[in-house]
C-alpha cells in the first residue's frame, strides 16, 4: 500500500488531511502558500519530515505566484515567505532544514526570476523524493534489528502519514513485515490528539499488519508482564548530545523500557539531527489547552476553565536510547560519543 501524504500536482500542493482520519479520507488541494502554512499549524499536515516537505512545497507555491521580473523584489518576497513557514511550528528541525536549503539557493542565485522559480520547484521535489528514499533505507537498516515474533511498541505516528511516504518508525516495521518476519505492533493512543489511535492504527490495519491499541497509561503494565519485545519511535529533533525530542510521553516510555531492559530504538533521517542547538535552547511547542480539555475538539471532558499544560514534545536523554536508526546506518551506544563521529564521516 502506498499512502500519498503530500504531493505536488500541476502547480498545486495536495495533501491528506490527517485531522479527519480515520473517519474520513479527505484530500485538500491548494495553490496558496498561506493555506499550506495554516495546514501545518492546524496539524492537517504533521510529522517532522512531512512538515519539511510541506514547507518546501509552500515556498515553491509562493515563488510560482510571484508576478514581476525584478530579482531583488523576488528575493525579498521569498524571504518573507520563509519567515512565515518558520513560525508555523518551532520544534521539528526538518522544517528549518528544508527552508535552509531553499534559502541557500535563493541567496546564491544569480539570474532571471523565471529560472529561480523553476529551480525552487525542482529543489522542493528533490526534498520530497529524497524523503521517501531515505525512509526506505531507514526501514532496511532498522528491520535488521527486528526478530521474528517480536511485539513492537510504538508511540504517536511515525509512519507514511508523518513523512512524504513509507515512514520512519513504521518504515522499520513495514520493512520487517514484508521481509517475512511475523511481528505484532502495540500502538499507544497518544493523548491528547490521538495520533496513535487515529493514524498509526489506520495505517497498519490498511496494510494488514497486526496491531493492538492501548491507552498511554498501559505501557508499564504491558512491559512488566513481558508483553513488549522492543520499542521503536520517531523523532522531531535529535541533538548532537543524543537527546531525542519527540512526542510528549516518549520520555516516560523510555524510562519504563529501561527499567524492564527492553530495547528502545529511535528511527529518524539525518536531516532530523541538529548539531547546533543545546538541550536548553530547544523550544518545546506549547499547544492549545483545548486539545486537552476536549477530545478532538468535540467532547468536553473536564471543568471548562481548568488550567492546562499542553507541551507537544518531551526530551529523552541518550542513556535511555539503545540505538538511533538512520538512512546511513545505526548509531549505537554510547550515543553521545558516537553520534558526532557518525555525522562527521
Amino acid at each position: 500500500m502506498e499512502i500519498k501524504t503530500i504531493e505536488w500536482i500541476n502547480g498545486k500542493v495536495r495533501w491528506l488531511n490527517t485531522l479527519l482520519l480515520p473517519y474520513e479520507e479527505s484530500y485538500v488541494e491548494s495553490s496558496s502558500y498561506e493555506r499550506v502554512a495554516e495546514a501545518i499549524e492546524r496539524m492537517e499536515i504533521r510529522g517532522a519530515p512531512a512538515i519539511g516537505v510541506a514547507a518546501a512545497f509552500g515556498v515553491a507555491l509562493a515563488a510560482s505566484s510571484f508576478e514581476g521580473s525584478d530579482i531583488s523584489s523576488f528575493r525579498s518576497f521569498l524571504m518573507k515567505v520563509i519567515e512565515r513557514f518558520e513560525r508555523t511550528r518551532p520544534t521539528a528541525v526538518n522544517l528549518f532544514w528544508a527552508l535552509d536549503r531553499l534559502r541557500s539557493l535563493i541567496v546564491s542565485y544569480v539570474g532571471e526570476v523565471d529560472r529561480l522559480k523553476e529551480l525552487l520547484i525542482e529543489e522542493a521535489m528533490k526534498i520530497y523524493k529524497e524523503d521517501i528514499e531515505v525512509n526506505k533505507l531507514i526501514g532496511y537498516y532498522g528491520s535488521q534489528l527486528i526478530d521474528d515474533g517480536d511485539v513492537i511498541l510504538t508511540h504517536c505516528n511515525a509512519g507514511a502519514l508523518a513523512t512524504a511516504g513509507y515512514g520512519t518508525a513504521l518504515g522499520v516495521i513495514r520493512s520487517a513485515w514484508y521481509s517475512g518476519k511475523r511481528i505484532k505492533v502495540v500502538a499507544t493512543e497518544t493523548r491528547p490528539v490521538l495520533q496513535g489511535a487515529r493514524l498509526t492504527v489506520w495505517e497498519l490495519i490498511k496494510e494488514g499488519i497486526p496491531v493492538v491499541l492501548i491507552t498511554d497509561s498501559m505501557v508499564g503494565y504491558l512491559m512488566s508482564k513481558g508483553m513488549i519485545s522492543k520499542v521503536i519511535v520517531g523523532a522531531d529533533r535529535i541533538l548532537s548530545t543524543g537527546h531525542v525530542i519527540n512526542k510528549i510521553g516518549t520520555y516516560t516510555i523510555a524510562v519504563v523500557a529501561s527499567r524492564h531492559r527492553i530495547p528502545f530504538y529511535v528511527a529518524a533521517p539525518t536531516s532530523t539531527i541538529d548539531l547546533r542547538k543545546k538541550v536548553d535552547e530547544v523550544v518545546i511547542e506549547e499547544r492549545d489547552p483545548n486539545e486537552v480539555r476536549y477530545v478532538l475538539g468535540k467532547l468536553l471532558i473536564t471543568v471548562p476553565n481548568v488550567d492546562v499544560l499542553n507541551p507537544s514534545f518531551d526530551i529523552t536523554p541518550p542513556e535511555l536510547i539503545t540505538a538511533i536508526i538512520t538512512e546511513k546506518g545505526v548509531i549505537t551506544k554510547p550515543i553521545e560519543d558516537n553520534l558526532p563521529k557518525f555525522m562527521s564521516r
